[in-house]
């Protein structure tokens, strides 16, 4: 089996509003869902980022810039990851396609791992 990723995407303003006794609902539906790819073997790794701006790394003109980012402007944000494995593209969508994430307006990208040679 191949080795995803999947990038989750979500609006800054999406969390705001929702109170604490929600969002603790809302993340038992996430582990449930995760524990469900850990059942049947797909999962390997997972975790939501913090909600500061973390930090944006460029080299320009040979000098290291080091910025706050991303910037509360953006349309959308990360807000984790998941590592799992499936026997393709295809199937991996399967495995996805009822991520609680997609439920709460958020975008998921998947990309295949490139295993080191």
């Amino acid at each position: 089996m191949a080795r995803y990723l999947a990038i989750l995407y979500t609006r800054p303003d999406r969390w705001a509003p929702v109170s604490r006794e929600e969002m603790t609902r809302i993340m038992m539906e996430y582990r449930a869902w995760r524990e469900g790819l850990t059942a049947r073997g797909h999962f390997l790794d997972g975790h939501k980022l913090t909600d500061d701006t973390g930090r944006v790394m460029r080299q320009e003109d040979g000098a290291l810039r080091v910025l706050d980012g991303p910037f509360s402007e953006s349309k959308e944000v990360v807000g984790g990851y998941f590592a799992i494995q499936a026997d393709g593209y295809d199937h991996a969508v399967r495995l996805f396609s009822d991520c609680p994430h997609l439920g709460y307006g958020g975008t998921i990208e998947i990309r295949e791992l490139d295993e080191p040679r």
